[in-house]
């Protein structure tokens, strides 16, 4: 409906309610100024109350009168005055108002005409008279009976200001009729014929879609100029109003336009497709929703996959959300919830799997098979969260794989070097162009299962940037109490990860920050010793490579003495890659051989190691002669194994200076001070002159200064080593020793102990002197490895001078 109606133009009339069956139409004055005759207005007048309308002075207006109380007042008045008060209702659901529930401001109103109406109503016309001011309610039955108060309208002088204000609101009239579809052009005339400014406000004013209040404040000014500046501003929201729907309007048309022409294309498309044999859109929908009820989702999970799918069907397919939103369902439908694949509870075959696949890791392989027992008697268990750690190439990865072969689990891995969007980990939400979930979750839709073993390869390595920190997402991923309900920005679900078997691996736990290791069950991966690599030689990377180069077994032969000679001579790692790539390339040598038909001798000999490989790269450090006081040697742990090292102290005349060299660390140069110290501090136990220590300068030295070295397991050596360059006592044959020192004189336990003893065992040591409790650590090696080897456990620094030291 327009903001300004003539209904007296057109073919209906507007109806607006005045109480609960009242309804007024506006109807243009007879009077040719458009103003009423003089009346006499009386002091006291019955008052007609109205719902939601205004009627102003000088406009006619029809109502429709139903209450019995203004159906006596209007017959009453109609045979003696004609003339009766109206006022506008301050709340127009109340049925019997009082004069409080007015406003305060009314119209004096004659009764032109009533009319009996069918259902018992009247509808009378009314043309306004003037205006009033409801002053004291006198009475309220048989009607509202008021004194009311005449209002004088101010005419102000005929100025410049005035006619253009009277001219801008007869032209804002017209435009609202030409912008109002609902209006008829010929009530333009009618505003054209208007002559009094007075009743051009007025019928205006009457006949515009302005609120209630705003009527009433226009009612209200007395001043002419003032009330027709109001209705300037009013009607110019008007047609602001009207232009701004107009605009919408003419979208929606060309909207609906395109919309028409698209269903068309798309039912023609829907044909090419059918007789092309492709699906259409309904069809994809339909298929969509047949998956849906096999899936073993939650309810929740399958109430948001219907209501994703419902919005889906309203789309267009043309749409640019379209193929984001059917992307996002593809991906819910492929994802494996509630899909676990069944467990092997064999413990016997896992263990003949895992070690079949790995020579060594017991620690490991123990942990696996103590997961399988309590899985295969409890039947529901929160997968652990195991992070193998070692230095590289010792088989941390592809033990996962081995993992999951023995549980008999599918097998996914990521690896995380380098990662430093968080969004790696936890995904994009669906709404930026090319999203997609995690790479947890994207690896469980590969899988298809929900409990799979998954690797995540070099968890040390992950960075952080300002794209987030992967660090942090994955403490949710890493933790059993957590990942039942892991959150994927991208599914914005929870998934339930509690059921898959996480393995982490890393090569340094101290970049790991505190939190995440907490999460993890730490095992560590130590370096292999020179028999276990012979055995993964043996057993898997030979035949690998026989395999990968085309050979039988009878081509090509490596003995055990054979191999060995590469790990020592050709090697030098805690892993077995370069081994590996030092048989490859044996391999290819005789590969050559057989490819161009010559001679050669199936049987790789030691010589012919020499041949291909070149001169050995490596020396192994042998033990020498006691004949030389000062000389001890230690044992030492590297990051490839274990290893001997000689401490050398000699002495010279001078001022009792300490001097330390051979690429010693802050912890070994403290370790030499401590036993100089102690030595100095016990001179009278070890039989030493303390004058000694005045008159010579004492010089310890470790060989293979560009080697760094650090540790302070090399103390108990640095204490034999200088008593026995002061008391001129040889050290026992054979002998080696590792041990930290205190100034109080005890031995404290150092780790690496089975690399030491073994390499100790290589260099030809028959007695090794070691901390009573690191005991323990010399049980828990295999017998084979220390055969031949005598242990003497001490817990003071003078048991290990008494057991290192002979007596002459």
């Amino acid at each position: 409906m327009a903001d300004i109606n003539f209904p007296f133009l057109s073919e209906a009339m507007l109806m607006n309610s005045l109480d609960s069956d009242i309804e007024i139409v506006p109807i243009f004055s007879n009077d040719e100024e458009g103003e009423p005759s003089e009346i006499e207005i009386q002091k006291t007048l019955p008052i007609l109350p109205l719902k939601n309308a205004i009627l102003f002075p000088g406009n006619v207006m029809p109502i429709t009168v139903g209450r019995k109380k203004s159906m006596q007042l209007v017959r009453e008045f109609n045979k003696t005055t004609k003339l009766i008060a109206t006022a506008t209702q301050k709340n127009p659901n109340e049925e019997n108002p009082q004069m409080a529930d007015l406003y305060e401001i009314g119209t004096v109103a004659q009764i032109a005409r009533i009319l009996e109406m069918p259902d018992g109503s009247l509808t009378v016309i009314l043309q306004g008279v003037t205006r009033v001011n409801l002053v004291e309610q006198l009475a309220n039955e048989p009607f509202l009976l008021c004194k009311v108060e005449e209002r004088v309208d101010i005419k102000p002088e005929i100025n410049e200001e005035y006619e253009v204000l009277l001219s801008s609101i007869k032209d804002m009239a017209l435009q609202i009729i030409q912008l109002s579809s609902n209006m008829p052009k010929e009530a333009s005339f009618a505003i054209k014929n208007i002559n009094s400014p007075a009743f051009l406000v007025s019928f205006i004013a009457s006949n515009s879609d302005i609120s209630v209040e705003n009527k009433i404040e226009l009612l209200s000014t007395d001043n002419l100029q003032e009330r027709a500046r109001l209705l300037v501003k009013h009607l110019a929201e008007q047609v602001q109003l009207l232009e701004i729907k107009n605009n919408i309007l003419s979208k929606t048309r060309k909207e609906l336009d395109q919309q028409q022409r698209d269903y068309f294309l798309h039912q023609q498309m829907k044909q090419i497709q059918h007789e092309l044999g492709e699906k259409s859109h309904e069809q994809e929908i339909n298929e969509m929703r047949e998956k849906a009820q096999s899936k073993k989702w939650s309810e929740t999970v399958a109430a948001h996959f219907n209501k994703e799918l419902d919005k889906l069907a309203r789309m267009h397919s043309r749409e640019s959300e379209y193929t984001v939103m059917l992307n996002y369902l593809q991906t819910m439908l492929e994802l494996p919830w509630d899909e676990y694949s069944e467990d092997n509870f064999d413990l016997h075959h896992a263990r003949e799997i895992l070690d079949a696949d790995h020579f060594g890791l017991e620690e490991v392989k123990e942990r696996i098979i103590e997961h399988l027992a309590v899985l295969k008697l409890k039947g529901d268990f929160k997968s652990p969260i195991i992070c193998l750690y070692g230095p590289p190439g010792v088989g941390k990865t592809s033990l996962g794989k081995s993992i999951a072969r023995a549980l008999n689990r599918k097998y996914c891995r990521i690896s995380l070097g380098g990662l430093h969007d968080e969004a790696e980990i936890r995904g994009h939400r669906k709404t930026y162009i090319g999203a997609m979930p995690g790479r947890i979750i994207q690896n469980l839709k590969k899988v298809q299962t929900s409990n799979p073993v998954f690797v995540l390869d070099e968890i040390d390595k992950v960075g952080k940037d300002f794209r987030g920190d992967p660090e942090a997402a994955l403490l949710e991923v890493l933790d059993p109490e957590q990942n039942n309900t892991f959150y994927d920005n991208y599914l914005e679900l929870d998934y339930d990860l509690s059921k898959v078997l996480f393995i982490a691996t890393a090569n340094d736990i101290a970049t790991i920050s505190p939190a995440l290791r907490d999460r993890m069950e730490m095992i560590n991966v130590a370096s292999y010793i020179i028999e276990e690599k012979l055995e993964i030689a043996k057993r898997h990377l030979i035949p690998q490579q026989i395999e990968n180069h085309g050979f039988t077994t009878a081509d090509v032969q490596l003995s055990p003495e054979t191999i060995q000679e590469i790990i020592v001579h050709y090697t030098k790692e805690a892993g077995v890659r370069g081994l590996d790539k030092k048989i490859a390339r044996i391999m290819r040598f005789y590969a050559k051989k057989i490819a161009m038909n010559q001679q050669y001798n199936t049987q790789v000999s030691i010589d012919d190691v020499h041949t291909i490989l070149g001169p050995p790269k490596f020396t192994v450090d042998e033990y020498e002669t006691n004949d030389i006081t000062g000389v001890v040697t230690g044992l030492a742990w590297t990051a490839v194994g274990g290893d001997i090292l000689f401490i050398e102290t000699s002495l010279s005349k001078g001022k009792g200076v300490l001097t330390l060299t051979g690429n010693l660390g802050n912890v070994m140069k403290e370790s030499a001070t401590l036993a100089l110290e102690f030595v100095k501090a016990h001179a009278e136990e070890f039989a030493i002159d303390s004058e000694m220590f005045d008159t010579h300068n004492v010089h310890i030295h470790v060989p293979e200064g560009a080697i760094p070295k650090d540790g302070p397991s090399a103390g108990i050596t640095m204490v034999t080593s200088i008593v026995s360059a002061f008391t001129k006592r040889k050290v026992k044959n054979r002998l080696a020793m590792t041990g930290e020192i205190t100034l109080r004189g005890k031995v404290l336990p150092v780790g690496g102990i089975k690399e030491k003893i073994i390499a100790a065992k290589r260099a030809g040591i028959q007695h090794v002197i070691l901390c009573e409790h690191n005991r323990k650590d010399v049980e828990a090696i295999e017998k084979q490895y220390i055969d031949g080897v005598e242990f003497r456990y001490v817990n003071t620094i003078a048991e290990v001078v008494e057991n290192a030291l002979l007596k002459e």
